[in-house]
């Protein structure tokens, strides 16, 4: 069965067709980020004019990479939320408009979820990929770490899930960009902290840690944790205003305070999913989410746990239509209720 997906919850305009929930034929994504980089964030106007402007040549570019055309289709998925309202019509009129003219089933996808089923995903053509030698097997601990949501969810099937807790505030990709900004350093954060951390002492500063619920998170304290740091350190009281802070920050300052946050942003995980893991005593662990691309991440995991540790390929852990297609995959093969293309609706507060 071969599912196309379709993905423009946030500022990637992206289409894939994955066969059978597991095979990854095509992977065709647009991105709009040099656009927003400027404004130190995704300007949801911006962003969902160029979804309107590129979701016909990646719905094409999906195609031709996977030799093949509508009539091979089995199947449309597509994320309905969470995410931005007007970048998630894009991609659900598009979804609905397929559905209905090609005469295809539609299936409707829940962005989060989408994120763990990356890791599902087992083989491809495509060069540049690499893929875990694990098979997820239940119950299964999910690690959901992206710029809008820090969950723990234990799976003890397919669809059959219970959240063990979530971010009470900032989630932790959202403090990545905001320390970022703080710092001077080009968005999105996650990529460029790791960066400039391996430059850094992780050690230098001591930061706090969140006292929330046993399995919740936190990272709004932390985030203010580094303002307060990166003001004294230029000698300035807690009234002086962040914009002027990185003119001001030496070089060796920003990447010591980089690997500091990134390093008490990282142990605050770690520390949630080995207390879950003693708790459930899960066969594996899912990492999910743009945040499951940082390798401090990835490495600290694998030392502490006692199961496998199952990651996406860096390129499926941000936003992509091959997620949602390997979802929209097992959504068919499992026989879950379809969506009706003439009442299907976006959902932007969409929760797990």
């Amino acid at each position: 069965m071969k599912i196309l997906g379709i993905e423009t919850s946030c500022d990637e305009t992206a289409v894939a067709v994955v066969e059978d929930g597991q095979h990854m034929l095509s992977n065709s994504i647009a991105f709009s980020m040099d656009v927003h980089a400027k404004y130190g964030g995704v300007v949801p106007e911006i962003a969902a004019r160029a979804q309107l402007e590129m979701i016909v040549p990646m719905l094409e570019a999906a195609l031709e990479q996977a030799s093949c055309d509508w009539s091979y289709i089995d199947g449309i998925a597509v994320t309905y939320g969470a995410g931005l309202g007007g970048s998630l019509l894009i991609g659900v009129m598009t979804a609905k408009t397929l559905a209905i003219s090609k005469h295809l089933p539609l299936t409707a996808c829940n962005h989060v979820l989408g994120h763990i089923y990356a890791n599902f995903i087992s083989s491809s053509p495509l060069p540049g990929y690499s893929f875990s030698d694990q098979t997820p097997q239940f119950p299964a601990l999910a690690v959901i770490m992206s710029g809008g949501h820090s969950q723990l969810v234990l799976f003890k099937d397919h669809f059959n899930y219970q959240l063990l807790g979530q971010t009470k505030d900032d989630a932790v990709g959202e403090a990545f960009d905001k320390v970022a900004k703080i710092l001077g350093l080009p968005y999105p954060g996650g990529p460029s902290i790791a960066k400039v951390a391996t430059q850094g002492d992780k050690y230098r500063f001591k930061l706090p840690k969140a006292k929330v619920g046993k399995y919740d998170f936190s990272f709004s304290g932390l985030k203010t944790a580094v303002l307060r740091l990166a003001q004294e350190q230029i000698g300035e009281s807690y009234e002086f205003p962040s914009y002027r802070l990185p003119e001001r920050l030496s070089e060796a300052q920003k990447a010591d305070i980089a690997a500091s946050f990134q390093h008490t942003a990282v142990e605050t995980i770690i520390d949630k999913v080995v207390l879950a893991a003693q708790e459930y005593r899960p066969k594996c662990v899912l990492l999910a989410g743009g945040v499951a691309a940082n390798q401090h991440l990835r490495d600290g995991l694998k030392h502490v746990l006692r199961c496998p540790l199952i990651v996406p390929d860096p390129k499926l852990c941000t936003d992509n239509g091959a997620m949602i297609a390997a979802l929209g995959g097992w959504q068919y093969k499992l026989k879950l209720a379809l969506a009706d293309p003439y009442r299907l609706a976006i959902e932007p507060n969409l929760s797990i």
